[in-house]
């Protein structure tokens, strides 16, 4: 049995319990999550803190989340409709290909999207819900109850997708909350059975997210958004960029202070994941 299975009723219960966003309330913050994948449904611990976290904020009125998983340009929105989401892994259990997550119809959220962005938006008829917007979400927020939009990764340029946060930034004032989904690290083809098994962490992974927790301790955009050039151990902590670049959304989606709900590693890969005032 998943651990989900044995946690689901309680996080059900906790999602519950919470305190809904209200007019007159401050802006949301903006996350940055480590989104992991099926298994983190296996994870306890993991789970409870992305449980903690969600405890820690107002319900949101509505979800906007941008995914290392769905790369497209011109920039676009998922299906405003309820749609099936998207099964984007392979080689798990069965199991995993018939979870759900059923939210509500997201109108109003898209109209809100389209408004705040001073730029053309594709909205897509039938795009669900890739795995790094549906598996951490159906652990905050398992009831589902919640509108969520997923928006595209436009460009991998730090510059741009902070421009793109900076528009979002008025979604925060409406409780829409917004995220920007990844993972801290993500040298998935190498992996040993060591890191991946036993909790082995390697050095490349290490030293990436040293770097990365330095800067955001100074909140220092330069020095994140040259991460090509200034951050040790790129090429294996992403030997393709698109799971950290989703952080310059969420940077220019606010400026305030920065809080870590969670660090520490899953698989040898940071899952430090942040919130930002």
């Amino acid at each position: 049995m998943i651990a989900f299975d044995t946690l689901e009723a309680e996080a059900r219960s906790r999602q519950a319990q919470r305190t809904a966003w209200q007019d007159g309330d401050g802006p949301l913050p903006a996350l940055y999550v480590s989104h992991g994948a099926p298994p983190l449904f296996e994870d306890e611990p993991w789970m409870r803190q992305l449980l903690d976290w969600a405890d820690d904020l107002p319900t949101p009125r509505g979800i906007l989340i941008v995914s290392a998983h769905w790369e497209a340009a011109p920039l676009s929105l998922s299906a405003v409709a309820p749609a099936n989401v998207v099964y984007d892994f392979g080689g798990f259990d069965p199991r995993y290909y018939r979870m759900r997550y059923d939210t509500p119809a997201a109108e109003e959220l898209a109209a809100l999207v389209h408004k705040v962005v001073p730029i053309p938006v594709h909205q897509h008829a039938s795009r669900g819900l890739d795995h790094g917007a549906w598996v951490p979400l159906k652990v905050m927020y398992p009831n589902a109850d919640i509108p969520v939009l997923q928006l595209s990764l436009p460009t991998n340029d730090p510059r741009h997708l902070v421009q793109l946060g900076r528009h979002l930034q008025a979604l925060r004032e409406h409780g829409i909350l917004v995220i920007g989904s990844g993972f801290m690290t993500h040298g998935l083809p190498y992996l040993t059975p060591e890191m991946f098994f036993g909790n082995q962490i390697p050095g490349w992974s290490q030293e990436f997210d040293a770097w990365a927790a330095e800067a955001l301790s100074r909140n220092d955009l330069d020095e994140l958004a040259a991460f090509r050039c200034n951050a040790p151990g790129l090429p294996f902590a992403h030997p393709t960029v698109e799971h950290f670049t989703p952080l310059f959304v969420t940077l220019g989606s606010a400026d305030g202070a920065i809080a870590t709900p969670i660090e520490g590693y899953a698989f040898g890969l940071s899952k430090r994941s942040l919130q930002v005032a």
